[in-house]
């Protein structure tokens, strides 16, 4: 794997049942609304989208996100990813308690950084990874927000 190179995995224990965490998970163009980093989501069409992303470093990400997969009865989503990262992304519903009010959702993401910010990936790739991480924390606190209010 070279520098530029990444591969993501985090597991995020939510409140609520698998097919209201999957309903959310699968709602890309309401990201923004829980999740901050996620600054715009514009539909394409029916199976695509344009992103925006920016989290803690000033490097705006400017991406296409086109659904591979949605199996929602199974928890199972993906997107391929175009744009300043190439690559694809996933979430699994892996296990929910046993009452069903938690669900553990787990995301999983392989991209490549494209040609604009491949020297930032070269010269500091722990810094991308920290941004990463940071942002995906900001991610499952909004979203587990978003998911209490859902029930309420």
């Amino acid at each position: 794997m070279s520098a530029g190179d990444f591969a993501f995995h985090h597991e995020w224990s939510l409140p609520g049942p698998p097919g209201l965490v999957v309903e959310a998970l699968a709602d890309i163009e309401h990201y923004p609304r829980w999740w901050p980093q996620v600054r715009q989501v514009h539909r394409i069409d029916d199976h695509s989208g344009r992103a925006v992303v920016r989290s803690v470093l000033p490097l705006t990400l400017h991406l296409v996100l086109t659904r591979e997969t949605e199996d929602r009865e199974g928890g199972r989503l993906g997107v391929g990813i175009d744009g300043d990262l190439v690559g694809w992304a996933g979430w699994s519903i892996d296990t929910a308690d046993a009452a069903g009010e938690r669900t553990v959702a787990v995301f999983d993401q392989e991209v490549r950084v494209a040609a604009p910010w491949s020297g930032a990936a070269t010269l500091a790739p722990w810094v991308l990874r920290a941004n990463h991480a940071w942002m995906m924390r900001q991610g499952r606190r909004g979203l587990a927000r978003q998911l209490v209010s859902r029930r309420r």
